[in-house]
């Protein structure tokens, strides 16, 4: 194929579209949708590379893995080296575990897979994770698997010209399905290669129905194509449901871009953008690991700008000293796989990663106390199998340590622990516990949102506690602030200095929520109801690990956040709780007496570890806040 100028220039826009967005959002407030322009260019490609060998009947999937490999597992190998080394000396064992974890399924191609999982609750905020933005090439690497398989297969039984029309239907139904997907689990949507398969398969019908046009009609195909980019790095963002309908508006600007077809446009081919097109996997890969040094240790703003700086160079390093060398591609037996060289970056990346993340961080070469905090500092052992970020029936939720379930603990994911700890302390009387938590699910009685499934398990959840005649006393607890303020407490520290709370969804959600206790407080012998946990600004991990490296704290105390914060941040619904009058059978529980004091939250109290990870509190943490239930 021809070099396309106009496609390095595209891939140009989409990579520093992506570097703004990531070190300042306010800058680009879309410009994560410059992976979509990728997936995109990278369908084109791939579709063109298949198609050609197919029709030419000299295609070999061997050689086009090997030849996907080649140009993505050296970078990515010598990143994730880098950070194995460079965390060893600079993470606490707790940070150092989870990059062992992401590396090994960054270089396997699973990433995507790990990042779903962990999304919402149940790890570092997404600031701390080094190679957070590897998801995409996994989805890339998973497309790249399936896709020429595929292609393969079907050739047997079908015309090209049939193959063509059935990856145009493909693309069109594709769509349909992300857009269902994205409303009914946005996690998996975002994350996972069924919801963004279309995008690249568009990439593919651009190459497969190409569009014959004049010069000044190839101008304006390419002007609209930009205008829908750049329209949806300004105007979209994180606030809007991704991937989904709007997706279609920077894909349907590629697909347009690369019909237009204008090698000789000044915006595409100048000596710029075709450098920086060049280098773009190279910058893609070094840029995030740059923007989760400026947030883990802290650094002012300036250093945004010299992130962005670092980020073009050790591209152009990586590029010219890495992806440009040669790997044998002409393997042609099991025999020469083992001379491979790709195949043993691969293996020994992934083993390296996998025995950091056994070996919890390498944490025994710390000492017994730093261990103990760090070991002590665990979700609940049934978090994974009672907690849902999706529907799921109330009648199949959890019930602890059998007994006779007369208690129901009820809300989102800040409630698991304390459902599992109360649990244990109401077992020694012959008591059990049913737990009902959806994660991010915030209070939505009799609110049928469309195409909600938290308002759905909410309502439904309610009946079923209502309808249980055993259950005589409720505990709930929420985060009320979540979602309202663009992200976790700890993804942006600096933007909680001076909070402009959203007061018409808090107002909302306030509303929701004194039905529902006024309907169980009718209904019910006692209901408990926790004022907001504080929340820390970094991980309990990264607290304690700061703490272990400086001799000078101590681990007994270990602040998390300043008290004023927390009342700052929660102020409406803490104002809303104490001038409230609830019936004398609802108890209002004031985390704060157990979490701060009068000037400091903290993650770590008299030696004990209260949080899991940022915001989520440990067992230990749960049984203090247990001990406020009479």
């Amino acid at each position: 194929m021809q070099f396309r100028k106009d496609i390095n220039g595209l891939r140009a826009i989409a990579v520093m579209s992506v570097v703004l967005f990531h070190f300042n959002p306010s800058w680009m407030p879309g410009g994560f949708a410059g992976v979509d322009v990728f997936f995109v260019i990278s369908g084109f490609l791939m579709t063109g590379i298949v198609f050609r060998g197919i029709e030419k009947r000299q295609f070999s999937i061997m050689k086009f893995y090997i030849a996907r490999a080649n140009r993505i597992v050296p970078a990515l190998a010598a990143l994730c080296l880098v950070l194995m080394l460079l965390g060893f000396f600079y993470l606490s064992s707790f940070d150092y575990k989870n990059l062992g974890l992401h590396v090994a399924s960054s270089i396997g191609f699973l990433s995507n897979v790990i990042y779903m999982r962990e999304s919402g609750y149940f790890d570092a905020v997404s600031h701390e994770k080094w190679l957070l933005h590897t998801w995409s090439l996994s989805v890339e690497w998973q497309f790249y698997i399936i896709y020429p398989l595929v292609l393969v297969i079907m050739r047997k039984f079908i015309t090209i010209n049939a193959m063509k029309l059935c990856i145009l239907l493909g693309t069109v139904s594709g769509f349909i399905f992300c857009v269902i997907a994205t409303s009914n689990w946005p996690d998996s949507s975002y994350y996972l290669l069924s919801s963004r398969a279309w995008e690249m398969m568009l990439g593919g019908v651009a190459f497969l129905y190409p569009i014959a046009l004049k010069n000044d009609k190839k101008k304006l195909l390419e002007w609209l194509g930009l205008l829908l980019i750049f329209f949806s790095y300004f105007f979209i963002s994180q606030d809007n449901q991704w991937p989904g309908y709007l997706t279609a508006i920077p894909v349907l600007g590629s697909f347009l871009i690369i019909q237009a077809q204008c090698n000789d446009s000044f915006i595409m081919s100048n000596l710029l953008s075709q450098k920086l097109g060049t280098w773009s996997y190279s910058i893609y890969l070094w840029h995030w690991p740059l923007v989760v040094v400026i947030y883990y240790f802290s650094l002012n703003e300036k250093f945004m700008y010299l992130g962005i700086l670092l980020s073009i160079f050790l591209g152009f390093l990586s590029y010219k000293y890495i992806e440009t060398i040669r790997f044998k591609n002409d393997l042609n037996g099991v025999r020469s796989c083992f001379r491979y060289k790709p195949l043993y970056m691969v293996f020994t990346i992934g083993l390296l990663g996998t025995i950091t993340f056994k070996e919890d961080g390498f944490i025994k070469l710390t000492p017994i106390e730093y261990q103990s905090l760090m070991y002590n500092a665990r979700p609940s052992p049934y978090r994974s199998k009672c907690h849902i970020n999706e529907y799921q029936d109330p009648a199949n939720s959890c019930e602890y340590f059998g007994g006779d379930i007369t208690w129901a603990v009820f809300g989102d994911s800040h409630s698991v622990e304390i459902a599992y700890a109360l649990a244990d302390r109401l077992k020694v009387k012959g008591f059990g516990v049913k737990h009902f938590t959806f994660s991010g699910c915030k209070p939505s009685y009799k609110e049928q949102e469309s195409f909600s499934l938290c308002s759905k398990w909410y309502n439904d959840t309610i009946a079923y506690i209502l309808a249980d005649n055993k259950i005589k006393n409720v505990v709930i607890n929420h985060r009320f602030t979540s979602g309202l303020f663009g992200g976790d407490a700890a993804d942006y520290p600096s933007k909680f200095n001076s909070i402009e709370t959203d007061e018409l969804k808090l107002m909302q959600t306030v509303k929701h929520f004194d039905e529902l206790i006024a309907l169980f407080a009718e209904n019910k012998d006692k209901v408990y109801v926790y004022y907001p946990i504080p929340e820390l600004q970094r991980s309990i991990g990264q607290l304690i690990g700061r703490s272990y490296t400086n001799n000078n704290e101590s681990l007994l105390n270990v602040v998390g956040t300043d008290f004023s914060w927390y009342k700052e941040r929660n102020k409406y619904i803490v104002d809303h709780f104490d001038r409230s009058s609830y019936p004398s059978n609802v108890h209002l529980l004031r985390t704060s007496d157990v979490f701060c004091d009068d000037v400091s939250c903290y993650a770590v109290k008299n030696g004990v570890p209260l949080y899991f990870d940022d915001d989520h509190p440990s067992v230990l943490g749960a049984k203090q806040l247990v001990e406020l239930i009479k």
